[in-house]
């Protein structure tokens, strides 16, 4: 069902059709009053702009999907087509004409296909193309900020051990409640990316966040999954729990760092790791390292 929206040269609406109630909830009366109800603000600009635009003649017609706020105060996403309405006898613009579409149920189904490309299924975890475009981005961030990235690799302790014991559903019943645990734990601020890496191995991209910082979030980690309790006989130095090794790697964007790609960065993190592994298991090593700020890089 489409509404039919008529805007004048000054920006006031003159004209919604009825059918705007059945999908947004408001009276053509409601709308008209209040125009600013046709888009959220940041891309009421685009209905402004596109306006204008139209009835300067520099575009004949406009087309876009934006976001409004229905009456009951749900999320709703509307495709918009203007074209202007001329005076035949005199050959001016006059106004312009709105038709919005509701493509709300199209743009969740998009979004939940991109969730899911994006997303690991066993674990419900970023899948390992998410990590790696997040720690691109990481990456260019820190050096462009001058900022810190830190990184946590994570291994569980003798895990091929449990999947032989006790069957390949035990193991993944375990990854599923590590890769919870570690979002709880580790990834606690929005801009944290809590990744299955490979196999057993899972991460945490820690934005903005210095050496000391990134090795009490992975103790944090550790000790919350040796505190789930999850049975791993093979697991001696655990105790016979379920443990994991945590190696953590910081790079410090600084004026003559030699490490200059987020590779080093991880190569750091699962070098941390070996040496946590090699020390004993079910313990934190960290490394720090230097970058080049984005200005020394050219």
């Amino acid at each position: 069902m489409d509404i039919v929206v008529q805007v004048g040269s000054d920006h006031r609406l003159i004209y919604v059709s009825p059918s705007v109630t059945a999908v947004l909830g408001w009276t053509p009366e409601e709308m008209r009053e209040h125009p600013e109800r046709l888009a959220v603000k940041d891309e009421m600009f685009w209905l402004v702009d596109r306006g204008e635009r139209i009835l300067r003649g520099e575009i004949s017609s406009s087309r876009k999907t934006f976001r409004t706020v229905a009456k009951d105060g749900t999320l709703k996403w509307l495709d918009g087509c203007a074209h202007v309405i001329k005076d035949a006898g005199a050959g001016k613009e006059l106004n312009i004409v709105l038709t919005l579409r509701d493509v709300t149920c199209e743009k969740l189904e998009e979004q939940e296909v991109r969730q899911l490309a994006a997303t690991d299924v066993l674990t419900g975890l970023a899948n390992r193309r998410s990590f790696d475009e997040a720690l691109e981005g990481s990456w260019r961030n820190a050096l462009r900020s001058g900022s810190q990235l830190s990184l946590l690799l994570l291994d569980l302790d003798r895990f091929k051990g449990l999947n032989d014991r006790y069957g390949h559903q035990v193991g993944d019943d375990c990854l599923r409640t590590v890769s919870a645990t570690l979002v709880k734990a580790g990834a606690r601020r929005r801009r944290d990316l809590a990744a299955r890496y490979g196999g057993e191995e899972l991460a945490v991209i820690l934005p903005d966040t210095g050496s000391a910082d990134a090795i009490a979030v992975a103790e944090h980690v550790r000790k919350a999954i040796e505190d789930l309790g999850l049975p791993n006989e093979d697991n001696t130095s655990g105790k016979g729990l379920v443990t994991a090794s945590i190696g953590v790697a910081t790079v410090l964007a600084r004026s003559g760092g030699t490490m200059c790609t987020p590779e080093g960065l991880l190569m750091a993190a699962d070098n941390a790791l070996y040496k946590a592994k090699s020390e004993g298991r079910n313990r934190v090593v960290s490394t720090m390292l230097l970058a080049p700020t984005r200005a020394a890089t050219g």
